[in-house]
């Protein structure tokens, strides 16, 4: 099949066929493939060349916050493209530093500075640079329950499974943070669950070394690792346990950040300020890769002084500026954030809450504004995780009916864009409550 003749004669399979020819796909068995075909979308919605509509409940890798094909948006990137493409991150130029104000404006006080990056995986490697470095020590402590990144030391402070063929990074250690619904703790509520969790973490500090930890990361909210919403008091007595031990805190917003739990970050829920945060995603939205640092004075002074070894060269690229400036315009001025809160709160959680009530094999559901989790179980007394094959099963009637889902070991992850619709988030709860429904027939 020639290039004329597929751009001539574009559908499904012609697509699927051009794709599986050359595309290495990541995190996956390449031989086993078989990949929905998207043609475009807009808002809430995808569809394929033959005009079927899925409702996105995933917005794709959780950061298609803003929804597809936002025109505000499309519209900036097409005038930077006029005015100029790209530019070397050694120049200044306007869309970088008004890119860079926009970002602050949205940080707690005290920060400063914003070093971007290509995306979440590169702005965790940067922020160790820049703990390691501001603090002259080394280790990097994280939680098993996490994803960092891809990228070298991202992966080794990953604590999910895909670290272990990776762990080439040095100077990575992990810990349990707080999952009270599978506590490793033995605790009966959020209270015992935090102080536990705590205690387990000072232990790991003095056992490490105090003087040899250079920086704690954090997911504020765990996303991939299922939506793990720390208890009351947790992320304040990490705060604490830092302070004590001269470690910077850093806390990655990549996925929980820019409206996507109804904040503008997800610790603006818990009154916690760190050291650095790293963000990503919904910043733009992915329209243009982008992520970054966010970086406190505290951190920042150390660099006016001494050089920091660290770089890209599409740092601040232009088009992905253009894009998070449009992006947080559209934001406040359509109060998106605000959408995400008032859908979380009156339509997910309620609804999930009577989802769970529906259907044994859902062991619990929790979760923020558009950031919620459904997670099941064989059975609800042991907390048995459901099954691989039924969990296929599941994801393939969702599917089946128009229902885009994220789904994660034994969970849903029901993260529709922050613009959804009250209409969009109900519609995409009864497919859900449906496609449960089925794995009892």
């Amino acid at each position: 099949m020639t290039t004329t003749s597929v751009h001539t004669a574009l559908n499904n399979q012609t697509v699927k066929q051009l794709d599986r020819k050359g595309v290495f796909y990541s995190w996956s068995v390449q031989g086993s493939l078989d990949p929905l075909v998207i043609k475009s979308g807009r808002g809430c919605w995808l569809w394929d060349y033959e005009g079927r509509e899925y409702l996105d409940f995933s917005s794709q890798l959780v950061n298609t916050n803003i929804g597809h094909q936002h025109p505000k948006v499309l519209n900036a990137i097409k005038a930077q493209v006029d005015e100029l493409t790209t530019i070397a991150p050694s120049h200044a130029n306007y869309a970088r530093g008004l890119a860079a104000e926009k970002v602050l404006a949205r940080a707690p006080a005290g920060f400063d500075k914003v070093f971007f990056t290509n995306g979440g995986a590169d702005a965790n490697e940067n922020a160790i640079r820049m703990a390691r470095a501001a603090t002259g020590r080394e280790k990097v402590l994280s939680a098993y329950r996490s994803y960092h990144g891809g990228t070298g030391s991202a992966i080794a402070a990953t604590g999910d499974f895909r670290r272990v063929p990776n762990e080439y990074a040095r100077g990575h250690v992990h810990f349990f943070s707080p999952y009270l619904y599978r506590s490793d703790f033995w605790a009966q509520n959020e209270e015992e669950e935090a102080v536990r969790a705590l205690q387990h973490l000072r232990r790991v500090i003095e056992a490490e070394g105090t003087t040899a930890v250079a920086a704690i990361l954090l997911e504020t909210v765990p996303g991939t690792a299922g939506i793990l919403v720390p208890p009351n008091g947790y992320l304040a007595g990490v705060r604490a346990l830092a302070d004590e031990f001269g470690i910077a805190l850093i806390f990655d917003e990549v996925m929980a950040g820019f409206g996507r739990t109804g904040e503008w970050l997800a610790l603006d829920h818990f009154g916690v300020t760190p050291d650095l945060i790293t963000f990503a995603k919904g910043v733009n939205s992915g329209y243009v890769p982008a992520g970054g640092v966010l970086i406190s004075e505290k951190i920042s002074r150390h660099f006016n002084d001494s050089m920091f070894f660290g770089g890209l060269t599409y740092s601040g690229h232009p088009l992905a500026m253009a894009a998070i400036c449009a992006t947080l315009d559209t934001m406040e001025e359509e109060d998106i954030v605000g959408n995400a809160a008032r859908i979380g709160a009156n339509v997910l959680a309620p609804g999930l809450k009577q989802i769970a009530e529906r259907h044994e094999n859902v062991g619990d559901v929790r979760g923020l504004g558009v950031f919620q989790a459904i997670e099941l179980v064989e059975d609800r007394a042991t907390r048995q995780p459901l099954n691989a094959k039924a969990m296929g099963q599941l994801k393939a009637a969702m599917i089946e009916r128009g229902l885009l889902p994220f789904v994660v070991a034994n969970r849903i992850h029901v993260v529709p864009p922050c613009v959804v619709t009250a209409h969009e988030a109900e519609q995409g709860l009864s497919i859900i409550n449906d496609s449960l429904a089925s794995l009892r027939t």
